[in-house]
């Protein structure tokens, strides 16, 4: 919940201890930064704020001690060697990704939650998929930690960073919540189910086509709704498939090193532009029968158009893609 101005004192003393506790943070003059917000007239006269105070700095020291010592035990960890795995180390850059992607679960399930509230079947859905997706991420940390096939060290410190940085859909609308995640659950689908093919272990690979299969059930459920809010409302629903088609992010944008892991990963073909337009996109666009549609008003026959071009500029640069990858693996096959 949000103060609101009429809130007097308390709201005041809320943000100047925040500001306090800030300078704290920045390694800026203590006492000297306190004076010159004026923390010291609304705090420092009532005891019971003092207190306050004095109990919310201790709070921080905790933290701080306790993030110091998770960090100083890490490293006395007993860390596998890759060797001793039977994934490809493309299959392990991948998996990584994929796990950290699942990760971020606790944004994901504030921004559904938000946007799709916690009432009736809405509700149902929101926790239901939360626990599935949670399921993910568990099985692969566990095949990947078991297996030795990563760094435990190095995960563990991915995942706090990865999370801490979370995930904001910028209080995106709900046709546009539905479309991104249409096409997000699809693609997630086929980079699990085109690891596990890489992998290089059945066990691997069977893991992974149950979690490609949750996945399906997820994009299918979210195409449903898509299809229906064409039905009902096609110039909004098809102005939120073309602004997602043309700005597409996967979620795991914010994992460290994302952009060369995922050329790594691109390289080796689990996940390309060519299966990005091919296997996500244009099968959702056909089983919208968005190039169909007919009755459209102004905006949403802008929208196709849009998505139209945007299309066939995604078309070229895979077909270029593919071309430059062809010329580096046959001049990586003649120098062997």
């Amino acid at each position: 919940m949000h103060d609101q101005g009429t809130s007097g004192a308390p709201c005041k003393v809320r943000q100047r201890l925040w500001i306090g506790l800030q300078s704290r943070q920045d390694g800026r003059g203590g006492a000297q930064h306190r004076r010159r917000v004026g923390l010291r007239s609304d705090v420092t006269r009532d005891p019971a704020q003092r207190g306050q105070a004095r109990s919310v700095g201790a709070g921080q020291q905790l933290v701080q001690r306790r993030m110091h010592a998770s960090s100083h035990n890490l490293g006395k960890a007993e860390v596998g060697e890759p060797k001793q795995s039977r994934l490809s180390p493309i299959a392990r850059t991948a998996l990584e990704v994929n796990l950290l992607t699942e990760d971020n679960l606790p944004s994901y399930h504030r921004e559904i939650g938000r946007t799709f509230g916690r009432d009736g079947a809405w509700g149902t859905w929101v926790h239901r998929w939360t626990a599935e997706e949670g399921r993910h991420a568990y099985c692969i940390r566990d095949y990947l930690l078991v297996t030795r096939g990563v760094d435990p060290v190095e995960l563990e410190r991915a995942r706090m960073q990865v999370m801490q940085t979370g995930y904001d859909t910028q209080d995106a609308p709900l046709l546009r919540i539905l479309a991104y995640v249409s096409f997000q659950e699809l693609a997630t689908r086929i980079s699990h189910r085109n690891t596990g093919r890489h992998a290089g272990d059945p066990i691997a690979e069977r893991l992974l086509t149950r979690v490609s299969t949750d996945e399906n059930l997820h994009m299918v459920f979210y195409r449903n709704l898509v299809k229906a809010a064409l039905d009902l409302c096609p110039g909004p629903a098809l102005r939120a498939i073309a602004d997602e088609v043309i700005n597409f992010n996967m979620p795991g944008i914010v994992i460290p090193g994302f952009a060369r892991k995922a050329a790594l990963i691109a390289k080796a073909g689990i996940y390309d532009l060519r299966i990005h337009h091919d296997e996500v996109i244009l099968p959702l666009l056909r089983h919208w029968a968005v190039f169909e549609l007919a009755d459209l008003d102004a905006e949403g026959e802008k929208a196709r158009a849009e998505l139209a071009e945007f299309l066939s500029q995604l078309d070229r640069q895979a077909s270029r893609f593919e071309e430059r990858r062809a010329q580096t693996q046959a001049r990586l096959a003649g120098q062997q």
